[in-house]
């Protein structure tokens, strides 16, 4: 295998695990063979008695039986999940109601978002927008009234901003460029990622992470960082999405495949069913194999006027054609995704020091990029308001 090759398969690899740790760290630790034994020494072993020759063929019949029922579920898993990926893949090919229904993008932010990234951009042409985006405008005021950056006010003044119109005045356009997109992606996120009970969270902590690499390469390397940090947010919206619609999918299939076995008295498969849970490994190959797809069609159909992402995500989707060169905000997402993920690796131990650096040989990153990222911060927003 040549060097090239074997960063290629080591990237592979990272992503996946990447993806399989949004689903919980133990889940991330199977998918790669590790099973943690804990050896608890409680002195004297147990003294247990003969089994009985009665007990033994008890005991075979029961195993026996408990095999036949896992098999069983197995396949009740197996039938459940085959509908829930034609129902998927349905929606999927409506974006326009994957955007409205399950995402519940309004048409205003792809706006704001545009004024955000030109030159011309003014207060007053975004408060009307605002003021449509009753969620934006609560963010805002709620932001400025932080006592961090009230104390911040303070030394001009300490009054309490009560309409999103002062907010605004408060924040500053600048600071809306990175504020908004991060509002946003935040306000698509699932309410519930039940039973993945850390997703959320890590969805958001790998979105900012995200953004933020974005944002540090870009200045690195003369790419526009607006641009870099609005790309970063947008990047995970295919995993939020497709979060999402698993999530309800899973439940409304389900729902249905019981209420028909019990009408139908099918008991084995009743019982089968009701033991079923949404399973983290449809789930993680599904964010591995459709994410970015489905984030390109997302963006696409934002139709965005002034930030040239279109380009960048066919790069990213489909890789660099022939004869075409690497757009530079398509290295720095490549970049910014691989750091990202490094830090949720390295966070939870998962990443060996072998493959960290074939990791970033194979995206190319320099050492002073390596050097500024190790001691950026990619947990929150350095913004100051006056």
């Amino acid at each position: 295998m040549t060097e090239l090759a074997s960063q290629q398969r080591t990237a592979k690899i990272l992503n996946q695990r990447a993806h399989d740790l949004l689903l919980g760290h133990s889940f991330a630790h199977q998918q790669i063979g590790f099973i943690h034994t804990l050896d608890i020494d409680y002195g004297e072993p147990m003294k247990q008695r003969t089994l009985l020759q009665v007990e033994v063929a008890a005991q075979h019949k029961r195993q026996q039986g408990s095999t036949a029922h896992h098999k069983y579920r197995a396949q009740a898993s197996e039938v459940l999940h085959n509908a829930i990926e034609t129902a998927i893949f349905k929606q999927l090919n409506d974006i326009d109601a994957v955007i409205e229904n399950t995402l519940g993008i309004e048409d205003g932010i792809a706006t704001i978002l545009d004024i955000l990234a030109v030159k011309s951009a003014s207060i007053g042409r975004l408060e009307p927008l605002i003021n449509d985006l009753s969620w934006l405008g609560r963010e805002l005021v709620t932001l400025v009234n932080l006592p961090y950056y009230r104390k911040q006010r303070s030394k001009n003044t300490s009054v309490k901003v009560d309409n999103p119109a002062l907010a605004l005045r408060y924040i500053g356009l600048e600071n809306l460029r990175f504020i908004i997109p991060t509002f946003a992606v935040r306000h698509w996120m699932p309410h519930s990622t039940e039973p993945f009970s850390l997703l959320k969270r890590r969805l958001n902590e790998s979105v900012m992470a995200n953004a933020l690499a974005a944002q540090k390469i870009a200045q690195m390397n003369d790419v526009n960082e607006v641009h870099a940090f609005t790309l970063g947010m947008l990047l995970d919206i295919g995993r939020v999405a497709l979060t999402r619609l698993y999530l309800k999918t899973f439940e409304q299939v389900w729902q249905r495949k019981v209420q028909l076995a019990r009408k139908e008295n099918e008991k084995d498969l009743h019982t089968a069913l009701l033991e079923l849970k949404p399973d983290p490994l449809f789930l993680t190959t599904l964010l591995n194999n459709k994410s970015l797809e489905v984030s390109a069609k997302v963006i696409e159909k934002m139709a965005l006027r002034y930030l040239p992402f279109k380009g960048v995500m066919q790069q990213l989707v489909s890789g660099v054609e022939k004869g075409d060169s690497m757009l530079p905000l398509t290295e720095v997402m490549l970049k910014a995704r691989c750091y990202s993920q490094y830090l949720s690796l390295k966070e939870h131990q998962l990443i060996e020091p072998d493959e960290i650096v074939a990791w970033f040989s194979h995206f190319k990153f320099t050492k002073t990029e390596l050097k500024t990222l190790q001691t950026s911060n990619f947990t929150n927003l350095a913004i100051q308001i006056d």
